[in-house]
């Protein structure tokens, strides 16, 4: 099989792709490497089966005739963490969208079957204790930028949807919980690099907001591996799922347990969300998916648990010094 994977320079795209040519399968990569890194991909750069294309999605030449190429779609490109979607919700905006879009056109044009990585984003400001597929959504005011990847990334499914509906698009859905593992950058925010980062080397973790909220990690190999089950199966076409683990914790528990697992002498410090992102930035207090829907259909749940994440995470951070 021959895959492309938009965005695969990327800390979840890296994975899958490794994981493809692990099975014999040749893998396209486009990345742009505006977040992404060739470090990701430094496993398998010499692989035969490896095609790196640099190229931003918005504009690049050739996507096109690559997406016809190629037997199945990844799509992975987006605006990645927090603190890049406040801090630049243009561009945020426009690869979300025009990116998604220009991608499905190529996929409905040469009939190739595509899966679109979403995010539990979307359910914006929901209070529910499990987030489900079917739920309403209830998304921030648009004078609050922090939403503005979630209503980028909800268009998108809509995006999707409409192809499957009415140009035979062969799609599926995934909407990705806080996916962390080895080689996740903490530079736009990410929570687990942050905090084991600061524990490896003994300084300060700094927690945003009060700690209270909660979230649930899932390991990236326990993600790239429901990916993949969702691409060999054809009946995922015209579906949306949640892909998650169970692992709920809250942000203070995190960076304890972190302390605590990694034996670090790091003190836990705490600046509001205003000095962290922006003047009236809103966060969940809580996010776990019911991942009941996904289980039933290919069989999958994450499991990893938090402990092997911390010490994935952290055997990472030592090994580079």
């Amino acid at each position: 099989m021959k895959y492309l994977i938009t965005g695969g320079a990327g800390f979840i795209g890296g994975y899958l792709a490794e994981a493809l040519i692990a099975k014999g399968n040749q893998v396209t990569v486009i990345d742009d490497l505006s977040t992404g890194s060739m470090d990701n991909l430094a496993a398998i750069i010499d692989h035969p089966d490896l095609t790196f294309v640099e190229g931003d999605i918005l504009s690049m030449d050739g996507l096109e005739a690559m997406a016809g190429q190629n037997d199945y779609i990844f799509h992975l490109a987006a605006a990645v963490g927090v603190e890049l979607v406040v801090h630049d919700p243009i561009k945020t905006i426009e690869t979300n969208i025009h990116g998604t879009e220009r991608i499905l056109k190529a996929a409905s044009k040469f009939d190739k079957r595509i899966l679109v990585a979403s995010t539990s984003e979307v359910y914006g400001k929901s209070t529910n204790e499990q987030f489900s597929e079917s739920d309403d959504l209830l998304i921030g005011p648009s004078s609050i930028s922090r939403w503005s990847y979630a209503c980028s990334k909800l268009l998108d499914e809509f995006f999707v949807m409409a192809y499957c509906q009415k140009a035979n698009l062969q799609g599926t859905v995934v909407r990705l919980f806080n996916t962390v593992g080895p080689r996740q950058t903490g530079q736009y925010g990410m929570v687990v690099p942050r905090f084991v980062a600061s524990a490896v080397t003994g300084e300060d973790i700094t927690v945003y907001g009060t700690g209270e909220q909660t979230r649930c990690f899932c390991h990236v190999l326990d993600t790239v591996n429901a990916l993949q089950q969702l691409a060999d199966n054809p009946d995922s076409i015209g579906k949306l799922f949640n892909v998650g683990s169970h692992n709920k914790v809250s942000i203070l528990q995190l960076a304890q347990q972190i302390i605590k697992q990694l034996n670090s002498s790091s003190k836990i410090v705490f600046i509001p969300y205003e000095q962290a992102y922006e003047k009236g930035f809103e966060d969940m207090l809580h996010r776990a998916p019911n991942t009941s829907l996904i289980k039933d259909f290919i069989g999958w749940e994450a499991e990893r648990s938090l402990e092997q994440i911390i010490d994935d995470v952290a055997v990472y951070f030592n090994n580079r010094g």
